[in-house]
């Protein structure tokens, strides 16, 4: 056999090793874990562990159509789901419900070490008692348990906040892109994608991570993506990720109603071309900074009485009011009486007569218990919220005919409809943000048929929003207020705009964050 034949056959069995060896490489092991809520330190709310209802091992699949059975993904890597757990936003979270999650989870890590990445699906804004940074605690606390060779990628809300902590502990990040948050699970598949990417490849964690602090802190209701400047702003995080060498970017608006030091805004790119990862990060972070001064709420805004007012005299419908500062879906208790105080006594409500208009909603245990006893078709006249937060308002005194009750849902449990006058008021058993029509509709009521609705929310979500015929966000008290200078933050970084408006021009230089590994 010639020197050339030899070298032919050698090449062919080299290539044939290679694919035999490609072929039985062993699929990367990833854990999937994430405790996830929005936490509002200005109200005196606690959340507990049985408002996470948490998803425990194989469970977890349900939740994520990417990794269903049949897809691609679940194909692409041995899975270890472990603990997630998710909470509607509320009050801050009791020590005793994160150490006890926590353990949970870190044990059912330890189970099946080792593992060569983790998908870590958190909110950001979760406060926990006693803690100033709760996800760089639960990363930390990971970190132990899983070592710091595992890549570990975090998807996260934009309205979460990044200490230099969890970037530290933290391979891959990313957060939404929009707000509303029409892109959660798109988001999340990227954070997953881009792990799988990494550990196939065996480019292993990028070698760069560049973080920026911007000292702006500002309501989600103000930096919508639906409106500018937040709309251009975030069409420039796209184009900057697909850098080369930059495998992610993104910008956190933090979240406004917890007073952390933490709590602020923060652009991180992540990736392996120092320059372009610089370049990436200091790009948002300049822009954001730039746009400041043109945030405005991403709908008309009024007193509650000027909202009623214009509701009423509206000729369309539904005209939708936001009770904003007890929105339940940024961290507010959600039983605060004063707008329904104050729509009852308004004269156009008392008649059956009179514009119709569904209110959603207040949780009060007792007045629900006490529907259920009557029954549908009775009277009632009970006494209902204000017994978490009764700062701005005590309880209402509500009667009226009990319309109908509901079992069953997973955040309420009961809800009732209690028609007092021209008004439709939904009572429940736990609060519940009320974000689809279905929510409406399960009750017998018709939303778009109604003059006026009034919802305990910010911004309407998609479904609201598209059926809204006229919309307004009314300025009222809470957890949650709109107006942040009346909240009385005592311990975030200062100067933060808008807070301290001739502030001089901040740092917005990259801060280089170590890799996990070192």
């Amino acid at each position: 056999m010639n020197n050339k034949l030899v070298s032919i056959v050698v090449g062919l069995l080299l290539v044939l090793a290679s694919c035999q060896s490609s072929h039985n490489k062993p699929l990367p092991r990833i854990a999937i874990a994430g405790i996830a809520i929005e936490s509002s330190t200005f109200s005196p709310a606690q959340t507990q562990e049985e408002a996470f209802h948490s998803l425990v091992g194989d469970a977890i699949y349900n939740y994520y159509p990417f990794l269903s059975p049949d897809s691609l993904n679940r194909k692409r890597a041995e899975w270890f789901p472990t603990f997630r757990g998710k909470a509607i936003p509320g009050g801050i979270v009791t020590r005793e419900a994160y150490e006890s999650m926590l353990g949970k989870m870190l044990d059912m890590l330890e189970e099946n070490l080792p593992y060569d990445g983790l998908f870590l699906d958190i909110h950001g804004a979760m406060s926990v008692v006693g803690l100033d940074d709760a996800e760089g605690d639960m990363i930390s606390r990971i970190r132990k348990v899983v070592g710091t060779e595992t890549m570990i990628s975090t998807c996260m809300d934009l309205h979460g906040n990044v200490t230099p902590i969890l970037a530290k502990h933290t391979d891959l990040m990313t957060c939404y892109r929009m707000a509303p948050h029409e892109d959660y699970m798109i988001s999340k598949k990227r954070a997953v994608d881009n792990l799988l990417e990494r550990l196939e490849s065996g480019k292993g964690k990028p070698a760069y991570k560049a973080w920026i602090p911007v000292p702006i802190l500002l309501p989600g209701e103000k930096t919508s993506t639906r409106i500018e400047p937040g709309k251009s702003l975030y069409a420039k995080v796209e184009p900057v990720a697909a850098m080369q060498g930059v495998i992610d970017a993104a910008i956190w608006v933090g979240y406004a109603w917890a007073d952390e030091p933490r709590n602020q805004a923060v652009v991180m790119a992540v990736g392996d071309d120092e320059n372009n990862v610089k370049k990436a990060a200091e790009e948002l972070a300049q822009s954001f900074w730039d746009v400041r001064h043109q945030f405005e709420f991403v709908a008309p805004v009024a007193s509650l009485d000027e909202a009623l007012d214009k509701a009423v005299e509206s000729k369309v419908k539904p005209f939708v009011i936001s009770d904003t500062g007890d929105n339940p879906t940024a961290g507010g208790a959600g039983d605060v009486t004063w707008t329904l105080q104050e729509i009852l006594k308004r004269k156009e409500f008392k008649s059956e007569n009179g514009p119709t208009l569904i209110y959603a909603s207040i949780p009060d245990p007792d007045f629900v218990e006490k529907a259920i006893e009557i029954g549908v078709g009775g009277k009632i006249k009970a006494l209902a919220g204000a017994n978490v937060d009764s700062r701005f308002s005590p309880p209402v005194s509500l009667s009226g005919n009990i319309e109908s009750i509901e079992f069953g849902d997973k955040h309420a449990e009961v809800e009732v409809v209690v028609k007092t006058g021209s008004a439709f008021v939904i009572v429940t058993k736990k609060r519940k943000p009320y974000h689809h029509v279905k929510d409406f509709t399960n009750l017998g009521l018709l939303p778009r048929e109604s003059d006026i609705l009034v919802v305990k929310i910010g911004y309407l979500v998609p479904e609201l929003y598209e059926m809204r015929a006229d919309w307004v966000m009314a300025l009222t008290p809470g957890g949650v207020d709109q107006d942040l200078e009346r909240l009385g933050y005592k311990r975030i970084m200062r100067p933060m705009f808008p807070l301290d408006k001739d502030m001089k021009e901040p740092d917005l230089s990259v801060r280089l964050i170590p890799l996990s590994n070192e």
